[in-house]
């Protein structure tokens, strides 16, 4: 009788297991991750560094938006570096550098290269995962990206340009209309990164928020889902470049 009772007690506690297992799933779904295929060319990116003598402080005191350039190329570490910052992962659990809700992650990172050492000019999809970039093609097309922003001409004249893009549904499954609001103030929390992580490493940025979306993702060649948030162009600054 008593182990009639157990494994009853068992088969209940299992299934109920089962159920807040699937609950779990429904309400935090982990975001997609997607494998390099046999027909993509992966950039395997230098690992970033953790630890440097350039404080936060410093950082924040000094950051300022930068719209002049040397025309001098980027290494490949700054641009690993650079990323990272935006959307590298910190923690076994796939936490990132910056804060998710619902740790759902919606956003997508590209990489317009144009003078960058080692590195092909071309259209890169930044993959958090591998820490690797993902050529969607070859060309410089920062003079093309300039034209869809608007024609601002920092965005041609500097190095490389990240760009941000936000997939809404990732968020908005779990929390409607509402998480489109998360989706941009997550936007924020990565492009400050950004502007800070370029500050530290001595490079100039500066956030560009004009532009025709639909022209942009045409330059990504990005999904439809996909859609532009920011656009960043980095360089080394010239002196006297800094604005606000």
């Amino acid at each position: 009788m008593v182990r009639k009772v157990i494994g009853a007690v068992l088969v209940v506690v299992g299934a109920s297991v089962l159920v807040l297992a699937s609950l779990f799933a429904q309400l935090y779904p982990k975001p997609a991750v997607e494998p390099t295929t046999e027909n993509e060319i992966g950039v395997t990116l230098p690992p970033p560094r953790l630890d440097s003598d350039f404080s936060i402080e410093k950082a924040l005191f000094l950051r300022r938006s930068v719209r002049e350039y040397t025309g001098e190329p980027l290494s490949l570490s700054e641009v690993s570096q650079l990323l990272w910052a935006a959307q590298g992962i910190t923690d076994p659990r796939g936490f990132r550098t910056a804060p998710s809700a619902g740790g759902l992650y919606p956003l997508e990172v590209y990489l317009v290269a144009g003078d960058v050492e080692n590195l092909e000019a071309g259209i890169y999809r930044y993959r958090p995962q591998s820490h690797e970039l993902v050529k969607i093609q070859t060309g410089d097309l920062r003079e093309v990206l300039c034209t869809a922003a608007l024609g601002q001409a920092w965005v041609k004249e500097a190095a490389i340009d990240i760009v941000i893009v936000g997939i809404y549904e990732r968020t908005t499954v779990k929390y409607g209309d509402r998480g489109v609001q998360y989706v941009h103030l997550e936007a924020g929390h990565a492009a400050q990164n950004v502007c800070l992580q370029a500050t530290a490493l001595g490079l100039g940025t500066v956030t560009v928020g004009g532009f025709y979306d639909d022209q942009v993702q045409k330059v990504l060649m990005a999904p439809e889902n996909e859609k532009p948030l920011y656009v960043m162009p980095v360089g080394r600054p010239t002196r006297g470049g800094a604005g606000e």
